[in-house]
């Protein structure tokens, strides 16, 4: 399979939506470090469950 389809945005399970929900989670992460390294507070308790 080539580099096209395995960054092609598809529905359903495929390479594509692999690397994507990937790199859609890295970004997740890297911003509730962020949110949490600003304020001092967990995302948690920003977002109001705790």
């Amino acid at each position: 399979m080539s580099k096209l389809y395995q960054n092609m945005w598809t529905i359903g399970f495929s390479l594509g939506a692999e690397n994507w929900n990937g790199r859609l989670a890295m970004i997740g992460i890297i911003s509730a470090l962020i949110c949490e390294t600003l304020t001092g507070q967990n995302i948690l308790y920003l977002l109001g469950f705790f």
